[in-house]
Order: C-alpha cells, then sequence, then structure tokens
C-alpha cells in the first residue's frame, strides 16, 4: 500500500516551538510529528510514502533519508509552493499507481485504512474522503452529506454547532487528476474538489478515531497531551 503526504507547510501559526522547522517536524515529545504519522501508516500496512516537501524540505531528508522502519521514502519536491492539489498532482508521479491514500502532514487521524479503501471500492468512486464527527465546526469548516453517503458541499470555517469535517485524509485514483485538467498551484478542495462536486461525487468515509490538527497552538499542546507526554 502506498500513500502520499503533504509535508510542505511552514507552520508559520507555531511558530514559537517549530522554530524555523517544517511543520511536520515540530517536535511532539522527543520526536517530530512526521514520526508519529509515519508509525501509523506502517501499523496499517503502508510500505511505501511519498513525501511532497517544499519549505526546508532537506531537514525532512536528512532526517529521515530514503527509509523509515523499513518501509520506502521518496521526495516530491516542489520548487514554488503548489498548493494541496498541485502537490498531490505532482506526488502521483512518484507514488506509480492507480490509486493512493493521502494525508494531510500536520493532521493526525488514525482511521482503519482497509476498511476505507474497501468502503471507496465499493462506492465506486474517484475520490472517497474520511470524516470526522466534531462538537463544533466553527474552526474547520462543515462538510455536507446526502442521504446515499455523498459529500455534496462545503460551508466554510467560521460556523458553529455539530458537524461533519474533513479529516485530512483521502483515497483517490488517479483518473481524478486526468478528468479535470488542472496544472500548477492549486487547492484540492477548493479549487477541484468543491467546482466540480457535482460530478465527482465524492463518497464518504466516517470514522469515530480520535482526531487533531496541530496548525494552532492550543491543539498542538493537546497532542503533546495525548502522544508526547506533556503534562
Amino acid at each position: 500500500m502506498k500513500a502520499i503526504v503533504l509535508a510542505g507547510g511552514l507552520g508559520t501559526r507555531l511558530a514559537d516551538v517549530t522554530a524555523g522547522l517544517p511543520k511536520p517536524m515540530a517536535p511532539v515529545g522527543s520526536r517530530p510529528f512526521l514520526e508519529h504519522l509515519l508509525d501509523y501508516l506502517i501499523e496499517q500496512g503502508v510500505d511505501a510514502v511519498v513525501l511532497a516537501v517544499s519549505y526546508r524540505w532537506e531537514v525532512i531528508r536528512d532526517h529521515f533519508g530514503d527509509a523509515y522502519r523499513g518501509m520506502s521514502l521518496a521526495y516530491s519536491v516542489e520548487d514554488e509552493p503548489l498548493g494541496t492539489g498541485g502537490a498531490i498532482r505532482q506526488a502521483l508521479d512518484l507514488a506509480g499507481q492507480e490509486e493512493v491514500v493521502v494525508f494531510n502532514g500536520d493532521t493526525l487521524f488514525p482511521v482503519d485504512l482497509a476498511a476505507l479503501r474497501a468502503a471507496h471500492r465499493a462506492a465506486g468512486a474517484t475520490l472517497t474522503m474520511a470524516l470526522k464527527h466534531v462538537d463544533d465546526c466553527g474552526r474547520f469548516g462543515r462538510v455536507e452529506v446526502s442521504r446515499e453517503g455523498v459529500i455534496t458541499g462545503f460551508l466554510e470555517k467560521g460556523g458553529s454547532g455539530a458537524g461533519w469535517i474533513n479529516g485530512g485524509v483521502y483515497w483517490l485514483d488517479r483518473r481524478l487528476f486526468l478528468d479535470y485538467s488542472m496544472s500548477g498551484r492549486f487547492s484540492f478542495e477548493q479549487d477541484l474538489v468543491e467546482p466540480h462536486i457535482g460530478s465527482i461525487r465524492p463518497a464518504v468515509f466516517m470514522s469515530d478515531a480520535w482526531f487533531i490538527d496541530m496548525g494552532v497552538p492550543e491543539d498542538y499542546h493537546r497532542l503533546q497531551r495525548r502522544i508526547g507526554g506533556e503534562s
């Protein structure tokens, strides 16, 4: 099983803890966050990862090299930031297979990947998104889902109330990018998925796995308490 990890983030809002490091290298306990994410992928049977990297990517390469705990690593280097969509599109060439699972490099949402793959194939979709139900969608934006289990829209951040959010885990087919001709820098969700929501008809995989987005200091410290041993 192959995965793509979007690891090009700067970590601007975590500047006090990243000290200029790429966001996925922010320390959680005694190890970089990315190590925790890769540990989970190994547990799920992933044997090869393409790291989509940009800002100070050499820090990641120098730390991990071309393998981690027996899992092969390749680097899809963005000479200029490509956005999430452009990063996935470029990394697919290194992945070299028709379907792949994609992860945001600053979130941890340990879903069951075998179940996600099965749901994707059963739906016959080109894209399946893992969703998490939270008590307050305000920080994340809400994902609207039909009774048939198809994503019908996205509501921007700033609302409130309970609902489903994008967990930053996608099972997708390469043909998704072949069907829509896009190049250069673009957002996967805002520029590709949202404008074509009716034709893509993304399937959903609803998971009750715990979820943390470490993009803000409050959740970074919550992550430290959860897996980093911080009291």
